[in-house]
């Protein structure tokens, strides 16, 4: 069955896009055609963290009128495919918010999963991201003004006829004030997904351009995206397989390098 999320939050910051990116990376590691777009054209930073700032055709073009959506279609990490948005203002002007329905409709024909990066805030592009995906996925920091903004976008969500499926605390442990996760679905009225905890290996990451579960596939943060990829597929995640894997890995490369570093 194929299926639309979009991942959203009420104020910018929370860590969406990298939701996007590595979760979309999670999906196709477990074999699904999976197409992560980025729906902000206004503060496009999907293409930033993959690396293809300089895509030479954008979700901007589509947008405009001037480009087909084949055309802005990159490979990505473990073969998800990205459809990123440009990073120039001209770019942003010209775009068309209302195109974008015809492009999801035609990204749907592709995949199996299609998560789409919305635009933080009530912006109109936002807006018809949240309306015309099957589920949206809240993204919220253990924070009371990020559950403030989370609990309007939900509002928001189902006043133009969407649906939540739940949400991810990201950043987890980042304060010492952190607001537990019952908290969370009480206020906001759906389940937790899961929480990713705050991880140094996620800026890293991005520092390479590199989706976190790939750079540093042991981390906490990865195995809680692999959790949330699972989910999702309606797989069932197996932590030993996961540990047995990285022992067996660290037990090869022992064998063939030794000690050296």
């Amino acid at each position: 069955m194929i299926r639309a999320f979009t991942i959203a939050s009420g104020k910018g910051g929370t860590g969406k896009t990298t939701v996007t990116v590595n979760l979309g990376t999670s999906l196709a590691q477990l074999g699904k055609e999976t197409y992560i777009l980025d729906a902000d054209i206004g503060m496009a930073n999907l293409g930033l963290v993959l690396g293809l700032e300089d895509a030479p055709v954008t979700l901007h073009e589509v947008l405009a009128g001037k480009a087909k959506v084949e055309d802005a279609i990159y490979e990505g990490p473990n073969g998800v495919k990205v459809v990123p948005s440009g990073i120039s203002l001209q770019g942003f002007q010209n775009s068309d918010p209302d195109r974008l329905r015809d492009v999801m409709r035609e990204l749907i024909d592709r995949c199996d999963y299609l998560l789409v990066d919305a635009a933080a805030g009530i912006s109109k592009d936002g807006v018809v991201a949240l309306a015309i995906s099957d589920e949206v996925i809240l993204v919220v920091n253990p924070e009371l003004s990020s559950m403030a903004d989370a609990l309007k976008t939900k509002i928001l969500t189902e006043m133009v006829g969407g649906k939540v499926y739940g949400a991810i605390i990201n950043r987890s442990g980042m304060e010492n004030t952190e607001i537990r996760r019952h908290s969370v679905e009480d206020v906001l009225g759906v389940r937790v997904i899961d929480m990713i905890p705050e991880d140094p290996n996620v800026r890293r990451s991005t520092a390479y351009k590199t989706p976190v579960v790939i750079k540093y596939p042991a981390s906490e943060s990865s195995r809680a995206f692999r959790r949330i990829a699972a989910d999702i597929a309606g797989m069932q995640y197996e932590e030993e397989t996961e540990e047995r894997k990285q022992n067996f890995i660290d037990r090869l490369a022992h064998t063939l390098f030794g000690g050296a570093r």
